[in-house]
C-alpha cells in the first residue's frame, strides 16, 4: 500500500511544495470562497451552493432629487382636494429677467390655474406670496385669472407682497397677512427707454388706473385712500409710496385677516364646505 509522497528529504512536502491550489471559486459572486486542487472539483449537485446577493439598492433618483433641492429624502405627499400655488421672486413679464433673479413665470402659472379650474379633484385653491412685484400686465394677468376661477381661493402673504403682488393677493375670496409681512404700494414705473410726449404719460395713468380699478373692487380700500398710500412721500427714501406691515394692511381696508397657514388652509376649507 502507498504511503504519503515524500520529497527528496524524505518528509512530507510543504504546502508551498505542493500541487498549485486551481483558482476557481464556487458559489457565485460573494461565495462560500472554497478552492478545490485540480482534479478534485466537486459535480455540480454536491458544489456549495449560496444564492447571490443583489446589490445594495442606493437611493431612488426621485430621493436623490428631493435631498438635493430640499436638503431632505422625502417630502410630506398628503392626499387633498386644497391646489397650493407659490408667487415668489420677481414676476416676470415679456422679458426674461437675468438668470440669478429668483421668478414667477406667467407663461407657467395661466395654464397651471386652467388645468385645476377643469380638474375635479381641486375644491379649492391656495395662494403664497412673497414676492417683490414685477410686470404689471404679467402680475394683472394672474391676478385676473384666480378672480375668475369658480373654485373658492385664499391667499397668505408672507414676508412681503409687494408692488404688483397687492392686486395678487386681494384678487382671491378671502386674504391673510402674516404679522411681520409687508406690502409696498407705490405708483407703476417704467424701466428703459422713455419717449417724452404727452401720450406715455397718459399711457402710464391708464395702466395705473387698471392697477387701481382692480384693487378697489376686490378689497374694501376706498380709490381715494388708495391713491392716498400710493402716492404718500416722506415715508420711502427713494420712491413715492407707502408701505404697509401685517395689521395694518388688514386696518386699511386691503387684507381681510392677520393669519398663518393653519387659518388660511381653516378658511379655505370652510369656503369648499358651503
Amino acid at each position: 500500500m502507498s504511503g504519503p509522497a515524500h520529497n527528496k528529504h524524505g518528509r512530507e512536502p510543504t504546502r508551498g511544495e505542493r500541487e498549485p491550489v486551481s483558482e476557481r471559486r464556487y458559489g457565485g459572486p460573494g461565495g462560500c470562497g472554497i478552492y478545490w486542487p485540480p482534479g478534485a472539483e466537486p459535480d455540480a449537485e454536491e458544489r456549495p451552493h449560496r444564492e447571490p446577493q443583489a446589490p445594495h439598492p442606493g437611493p431612488a433618483p426621485q430621493t436623490q432629487a428631493s435631498i438635493r433641492e430640499m436638503g431632505v429624502p422625502e417630502l410630506p405627499r398628503p392626499r387633498s382636494s386644497i391646489h397650493c400655488l407659490t408667487i415668489v421672486g420677481q414676476i416676470e413679464g415679456h422679458l426674461v429677467l437675468p438668470p440669478q433673479n429668483k421668478t414667477t413665470k406667467y407663461e407657467h402659472v395661466l395654464p397651471q390655474l386652467v388645468a385645476l379650474e377643469q380638474d375635479p379633484s381641486v375644491e379649492g385653491l391656495l395662494v403664497i406670496l412673497n414676492t417683490v412685484g414685477g410686470d404689471v400686465e404679467a402680475g394683472l394677468a394672474i391676478a385676473e385669472m384666480i378672480a375668475g376661477l369658480s373654485k373658492p381661493t385664499v391667499s397668505l402673504v408672507l414676508g412681503g407682497g409687494h408692488s404688483i403682488g397687492v392686486p395678487i393677493a386681494v384678487a382671491a375670496d378671502y386674504s391673510f397677512i402674516a404679522e411681520t409681512a409687508s406690502m409696498t404700494i407705490h405708483p407703476i414705473r417704467l424701466n428703459g427707454l422713455v419717449i417724452g410726449v404727452p401720450q406715455t404719460w397718459e399711457y402710464l395713468e391708464k395702466m395705473q388706473d387698471r392697477v387701481v380699478d382692480f384693487v378697489v373692487r376686490h378689497s374694501r380700500i376706498s380709490e381715494e385712500a388708495f391713491r392716498d398710500l400710493m402716492f404718500r412721500t416722506g415715508e420711502l427714501a427713494r420712491d413715492i409710496g407707502t408701505v404697509l406691515i401685517g395689521r395694518e394692511a388688514v386696518e386699511r381696508g386691503i387684507i381681510d385677516e392677520v393669519g398663518g397657514v393653519a387659518e388660511a388652509v381653516a378658511k379655505l376649507k370652510e369656503l369648499m364646505a358651503r
